[in-house]
C-alpha cells in the first residue's frame, strides 16, 4: 500500500506507517526543525513546503492511505484559553480535505485535538461552513486515548476518517499497559537501555537526549506545587507526578514553572525534582530510543515531540487499514526489531536553567493556604503595578469563570467585624499573633517584596506572605469554631458570609451558593484578614530590608 504524510512534523506518522510495511512515498512539512528530525530518521530529502500553497495536481498518483495531523494551535483550547483564530485553523482542514477529496485513496485519517471533532461534526451539518462541502466523505469521528493504543500517556485527540475503526479499537486488548515509572525507570540502566515500547536494545552510552537537567530550585518548587495542587482556578493536579499511572499529556510548550510540565522526583537523587529528559518525553510519545532529533535548542527538541503524533498508534491504525486481524497483529516489539541508529546522531543542545533573575515587574498570585477551595471560589495575594510603584492585595473571588465576583475588600468590613458580636473578641484576644504578623511584614516594604521576587534582594517574598496571611486565617478559623460550636451560630455565620457575598453582585444572585454555605466559617475568617492586610499601613512604606 502507498501512503502520503500531511502535516508529517518528525514523522510519527511515517514511522509507524512504515514498520506496518506501507510505503510512504511522500511527506510533507513547513518547519525547517521538523524536516531536519524527519530527514535524519527516514534518509529523505524533504524541503519546506507550504501545504495550503501545494497544487494537488502535483501530489503522487495512485495513493492508497492519506494520513496527516493538520496545526492544532488555533483549535486547543490550551492555546490562550481556547480563544485561538479558529478561522485561520479552518484553513488547514479544508485543504487536508481537498487532497483526499481529489486522491480519492481507500484509506484517510487525519488527527488532531478533541475539540476538532465538535468543529467536523457542525461543519458536515452546516450548509454555510467551509467544510460542508466535503459531507460526501462522511468520516467516522472519534476521541480516542492514546494511552488505550500503547503510549505510556493520557493523550486524548480527535481521529477523522473511514479506517476500520471496528479493527483498531480491538487492538487495545492485545495491548500492555504502560506506565510513567515504565519509561522513567527505562534510563536509569548502567549497561543496556531496552527500549520500553519497541523493544530494541542500545548501549546506554548511544542512547541521546537522556541529559537531566539542574534540579527544581526550592522557588521552582514551591510555583509547581501550587500550580498543581492549588491552582486558583484549575482542579488539582498530583505532585510529583505519580510514576505508578500513566503520564499527562506532553505538551510542545512548558518551562520549569509550568503547570503542564510533567515534574517527578528524581529516582537517582531522592528528594530532588526535575523535569523530563527529551527522551523521556519522546518515549512517552511512542517513539523509539534510535530516533533523533535535530533541534537546535532543548525547547524546540521539547516543542517537536510534544506536537507529535505517537508511531505506537499510528502503526495500529496502518495495520487495520491493512485489515490485520487481531490474532494476527505483531506486537510492538516483534514490530521494532528491525530499528537501528540513524548514522547522524542529534548533537547535545544546552539545556533549560533556573531563573537567576526576572523583570522588576515580575507577576505574582497564588492561593492563600487553609483559603484554597479549588474551582469556583479562592483567596490568593497578586501584585499589580501603578504608577511605578507595586501594590500588593489579597482578594476573594467566587463564581464560575464566565459569572466571577470579587467582594471589595476596603476596611469596612474589618471594623464592622471588630464590633460584631460573632467574633469581635476573639479578634481582640488574636492581637498578638496580629502584632507578629506585622511585625514580620515590616522586616521589608512592598518594594521590597518585590525586589525578593524579582530576584533582586533578599528578604521576604510573596510566598513568605502568603503563608503569613493564610496561617493567620486558620487561626481564627479555629478560634471560631471553638467558640461558635452550635448550630444556630453556625446559621448566624453563613447568614452573614451570604450577605457579603449577595452585596457584591449585581442582582443578589448567587453563583456558588452552596459552597459558600458550606465554607462559611472559613471564609469569614479569609475576608477578615484579607480586609485586614489590605488596609495596613505597611502598604504606604517605601523602607526595604535590611
Amino acid at each position: 500500500m502507498r501512503a502520503i504524510d500531511l502535516y508529517s512534523g518528525i514523522g510519527g506518522w511515517s514511522l509507524g506507517l512504515k514498520l506496518a510495511g506501507i510505503d510512504v512515498v511522500a511527506s510533507y512539512e513547513w518547519w525547517q526543525p521538523a524536516i531536519d528530525t524527519h530527514n535524519g530518521n527516514h534518509n529523505g530529502n524533504l524541503t519546506p513546503i507550504n501545504i495550503r500553497n501545494l497544487k494537488i495536481e502535483d501530489l503522487p498518483k495512485d495513493i492508497d492511505i492519506v494520513v496527516g495531523s493538520p496545526p492544532c494551535t488555533e483549535f486547543s483550547y490550551a492555546n490562550r484559553g481556547g480563544k485561538g483564530n479558529v478561522a485561520e485553523g479552518m484553513k488547514d482542514l479544508v485543504k487536508f480535505l481537498e487532497i483526499v477529496e481529489y486522491l480519492r485513496p481507500q484509506y484517510w485519517a487525519l488527527e488532531n485535538v478533541p475539540r476538532v471533532a465538535d468543529v467536523l461534526h457542525q461543519g458536515f451539518l452546516n450548509p454555510d461552513h467551509p467544510l460542508y462541502r466535503f459531507k460526501a466523505l462522511k468520516p467516522e469521528i472519534e476521541v480516542i486515548d492514546f494511552s488505550d493504543y500503547g503510549t505510556a500517556q493520557a493523550r486524548k485527540r480527535c481521529i477523522a476518517g473511514n479506517i476500520p475503526f471496528d479493527l483498531l479499537k480491538s487492538y487495545a486488548n492485545k495491548l500492555p499497559s504502560r506506565t510513567l515509572g515504565d519509561v522513567v525507570n527505562a534510563f536509569k540502566a548502567i549497561d543496556n537501555v531496552a527500549d520500553p515500547h519497541w523493544g530494541v536494545i542500545l548501549p546506554a552510552i548511544q542512547v541521546t537526549e537522556t541529559q537531566e537537567e539542574v534540579a527544581l530550585n526550592a522557588e521552582e518548587l514551591r510555583m509547581n506545587r501550587e500550580a498543581k495542587t492549588f491552582h486558583p482556578v484549575y482542579n488539582n493536579m498530583a505532585f510529583p507526578d505519580n510514576l505508578n499511572q500513566r503520564a499527562r499529556t506532553v505538551t510542545a510548550t512548558c518551562t520549569r514553572v509550568s503547570r503542564e510540565s510533567i515534574v517527578i522526583e528524581n529516582p537517582k537523587i531522592p528528594g530532588s525534582f526535575r523535569r523530563l529528559t527529551i527522551r523521556e518525553r519522546a518515549s512517552l510519545q511512542g517513539f523509539p530510543i534510535t530516533y533523533q532529533f535535530f533541534g537546535r535548542s532543548f525547547a524546540e527538541k521539547a516543542k517537536m515531540v510534544g506536537n507529535a503524533i505517537p508511531p505506537t498508534f499510528t502503526y495500529l491504525l496502518a495495520q487495520a487499514a491493512k485489515k490485520t486481524a487481531l490474532e494476527n497483529l505483531k506486537n510492538f516489539h516483534d514490530a521494532g526489531i528491525s530499528l537501528e541508529l540513524p548514522l547522524k546522531l542529534s548533537k547535545v543542545t544546552p539545556l533549560d536553567k533556573e531563573g537567576k533573575t526576572y523583570p522588576t515587574t515580575r507577576s505574582f498570585r497564588a492561593a492563600l493556604p487553609y483559603l484554597r477551595f479549588k474551582s469556583g471560589m479562592r483567596f490568593d495575594l497578586s501584585n499589580e503595578f501603578q504608577t511605578g510603584n507595586v501594590n500588593w492585595k489579597v482578594r476573594f473571588y467566587f463564581g464560575p469563570s464566565k459569572d466571577i465576583h470579587e467582594v471589595t475588600l476596603d476596611g469596612s468590613l474589618e471594623k464592622e467585624l471588630r464590633a460584631s458580636p460573632l467574633i469581635k473578641h476573639i479578634i481582640q484576644n488574636l492581637q498578638p499573633r496580629f502584632e507578629q504578623a506585622q511585625k514580620e511584614l515590616w522586616t521589608t516594604s512592598p518594594a521590597g517584596v518585590q525586589a525578593s521576587w524579582s530576584h533582586r534582594n533578599a528578604g521576604l517574598g510573596p510566598y513568605e506572605v502568603v503563608d503569613i496571611l493564610g496561617e493567620l486565617a486558620d487561626y481564627l478559623y479555629e478560634k471560631i469554631t471553638q467558640l461558635h460550636n452550635d448550630a444556630h451560630q453556625e446559621e448566624q455565620i453563613t447568614a452573614y458570609v451570604l450577605m457579603i457575598a449577595s452585596e457584591n453582585t449585581k442582582d443578589g444572585n448567587l453563583p456558588g451558593q452552596k459552597k459558600i454555605e458550606k465554607n462559611a466559617t472559613r471564609i469569614l475568617s479569609g475576608l477578615f484578614i484579607a480586609d485586614w492586610f489590605n488596609n495596613l499601613p505597611w502598604h504606604n512604606t517605601e523602607r526595604v530590608a535590611a
